[in-house]
């Protein structure tokens, strides 16, 4: 008994430090998951800790479900209209550029490393995908609000390259614990199998857990635990019928995510929850698996490895991967930076543990250092090079907090909470004066510690806190009433979008007559968001720019696929052919 509470007490201690250890990372800038993984390292057999574990099977046991959940929650979140503009891109960059990253790094690891060019392919596999957890993590924890196209296009393309992956991997493990030297056919048609099957379960299992938590009533608390159980089912039978369990959890959290569900917004929050135990636990463990030492004499070669996949195999990958679709060079520089390594390749560096490959260790210690080098040095440098790449957009305002009213209702309300500040033009306003959409109404005012019963004549007043019930589709126009976003200088409106705001169906010609520049005749008849499908086909989004006669003409505001506002930044010259894309 006092043995399983030693456990306990370690357990709950390393998760409180990890936690606590959480807040100096924005400070430090140190990417948060790191901070997991030097906890876990510190707490390991070489570390002050002198926790021993080393049990390669229970940490990939441990490590699959963790993934799992984490993964789940990414399908959960990632919304569908994102795949309008990002879709084929990212099964491009997730399957195509899975091999090519693998094949560039595993050919210059076999010859660094003088190894078997079958040894080489091995570790490029592990190392060739990026990982769902550290993009994820990334991009929320940095704050930054990408451009549709640039954020869909990672967040897919990590959530979704784990299977192509674990699929080499483990095909290049078994290859070489039975001596074969050469891909056959069956090659091909196990891939087809892991994706096909994948693809299929999990789109089912998507669908019949969201008719299901639609159909019974059961107690708030427990939707989030039935939705994470029915998905690890999928994820488990998809695994047990050949099909591709990671892939098939994440398309199970994008069908539930993108579905009309009751109580959603709780079930996110709870599930938001899971996914970061779910990382800080795979972190941790990760990092009592790693004996420091042996890093150490792994560090020269694995450093050098990384900076090969981080400089040369990532952005061939990109290139090559990209090379149909509409993205400016700035957008592919970012994307190739942002391959972030993480959790995935330091779960399949465990196979060759398992399976008892020759150079297995060798293989665990360079996959690790790689981690490492990609988080402090890709990780910590993300807003930098977000800016210096300009794919960042202004953020959207959004209110403190919102929650579904589905539960007691029968129509879709949420509540959402707000509070203004000295910059909301609705301060010092009556209540009744202010345009709201309808089926909005505020139920509830709190000034200071008071709680108010707000009426038509009720001014607003600088820190009330607002209680709205409305639909979600009401939700940006009431965020534009009621919050305000702090930005940096250069992602104001008027120093992102110009100085003026135009119709995204006004006359080109009419706007070049007005501004006094000339619009060759062919495009004179054309509107401006005509203009912009010129260029950018069919799916452009906000923040796409164009630098023609002079000007900058940047998208403003979209609805699905509709150019709604322009925006114009008046230059010196005029007169001028089309120069493309920025």
């Amino acid at each position: 008994m006092d043995s399983i509470n030693t456990y306990f007490m370690i357990g709950a201690l390393l998760l409180s430090v990890s936690i606590l250890a959480s807040s100096i990372s924005s400070r430090l800038g140190v990417p948060l998951l790191l901070i997991f993984l030097f906890v876990g390292m510190l707490a390991g057999e070489d570390g002050p800790g002198g926790l021993v574990f080393d049990n390669a099977d229970i940490a990939y046991t441990i490590g699959s479900l963790a993934l799992a959940i984490i993964l789940l929650d990414g399908g959960l979140r990632t919304q569908v209209a994102n795949f309008r503009v990002a879709l084929w891109s990212s099964i491009s960059l997730a399957s195509l550029g899975v091999v090519i990253t693998a094949g560039i790094t595993g050919a210059f690891t076999a010859y660094i490393l003088d190894l078997d060019w079958m040894t080489g392919l091995l570790l490029g596999a592990i190392v060739g995908s990026t990982d769902a957890a550290a993009v994820f993590s990334m991009l929320s924890g940095k704050g930054l609000n990408l451009k549709q196209r640039v954020g869909a296009t990672l967040e897919i393309e990590s959530a979704s390259n784990d299977p192509m992956a674990i699929f080499l991997t483990v095909t290049l493990v078994a290859m070489l614990a039975s001596g074969q030297t050469e891909f056959s056919l069956a090659f091909l048609g196990l891939l087809v199998q892991q994706f096909g099957i994948g693809g299929v379960t999990g789109i089912l299992g998507g669908f019949l857990l969201a008719w299901l938590v639609n159909r019974v009533n059961l107690a708030t608390g427990l939707y989030p635990l039935l939705i994470t159980s029915g998905a690890v089912l999928v994820f488990a039978v998809t695994n047990i019928v050949g099909g591709s369990g990671f892939l098939a959890i994440f398309l199970t959290g994008l069908v539930i995510g993108n579905s009309r569900l009751r109580n959603l917004q709780n079930i996110l929050h709870m599930q938001d929850g899971m996914a970061w135990l779910s990382q800080i636990c795979l972190f941790l463990m990760l990092g009592l698996l790693v004996k420091p030492t042996g890093l150490l004499e792994a560090a020269i070669p694995a450093l050098i490895i990384a900076l090969v996949l981080i400089l040369v195999a990532r952005p061939i990958a990109v290139l090559l991967c990209l090379a149909p679709f509409v993205f400016n060079w700035r957008e592919r520089v970012f994307i190739s930076w942002v391959g972030l390594r993480g959790a995935v390749p330091i779960m399949l560096a465990i196979f060759p543990l398992i399976a008892g490959l020759e150079h297995a260790q060798l293989l665990f210690n360079i996959a690790f250092v790689v981690v490492l080098v990609s988080l402090l040095i890709q990780g910590a440098s993300l807003p930098l090079a977000a800016r210096l790449c300009k794919v960042e957009i202004p953020p959207k305002p959004e209110p403190l907090h919102r929650t579904s009213l589905d539960m007691v209702v029968n129509e879709q309300y949420e509540m959402l909470v707000y509070q203004l500040d000295n910059a909301n033009w609705c301060v010092g306003v009556q209540l009744r004066n202010l345009k709201m959409p309808p089926d909005s109404h505020i139920a509830a005012l709190f000034r200071g510690q008071q709680l108010l019963h707000p009426t038509g004549s009720t001014r607003l007043a600088l820190n009330d806190v607002l209680c709205v019930i409305g639909r979600p589709e009401h939700l940006p126009e009431l965020s534009r009433l009621f919050s305000i976003t702090h930005k940096p200088h250069y992602l104001e409106d008027r120093s992102f979008f110009g100085d003026f705001i135009l119709e995204g169906e006004a006359n080109f010609g009419d706007v070049g007559r007005f501004y006094g520049f000339v619009i060759p005749d062919e495009l004179a008849s054309l509107t401006l968001a005509e203009f912009f499908y010129r260029h950018f086909g069919r799916h452009p989004v906000v923040g796409d720019r164009l630098n023609w006669s002079g000007h900058t003409w940047v998208v403003a505001a979209m609805d699905n696929d509709r150019i709604l506002k322009v925006g114009l930044k008046l230059g010196s010259g005029s007169g001028k052919p089309p120069m493309g894309f920025l």
